[in-house]
């Protein structure tokens, strides 16, 4: 294995480099995770306004639930 040496500022230059073609060559991964980043706002959005301190009973709410879905079907 050999061995390189370069400045941290010839390292920084190849980094910055190495990321703007990424950028570049791959929007998919940035949409994703653009994407992504928006749900999780989106879902701690609902979160927080879901947010009342009343709370029920877990078989109620199990059995809720399967009543949804047994409807969807």
């Amino acid at each position: 294995m050999q061995t390189i040496t370069m400045s941290a500022n010839e390292l920084k230059k190849l980094i910055r480099e190495t990321f703007i073609d990424v950028l570049t060559e791959r929007k998919d991964l940035i949409e994703d995770a653009v994407i992504e980043a928006i749900e999780d706002i989106g879902l701690g959005v609902a979160m927080e306004e879901g947010r009342t301190g009343e709370y029920i009973d877990n078989q109620k709410f199990i059995k809720k639930l399967d009543n949804k879905i047994k409807r969807a079907k």
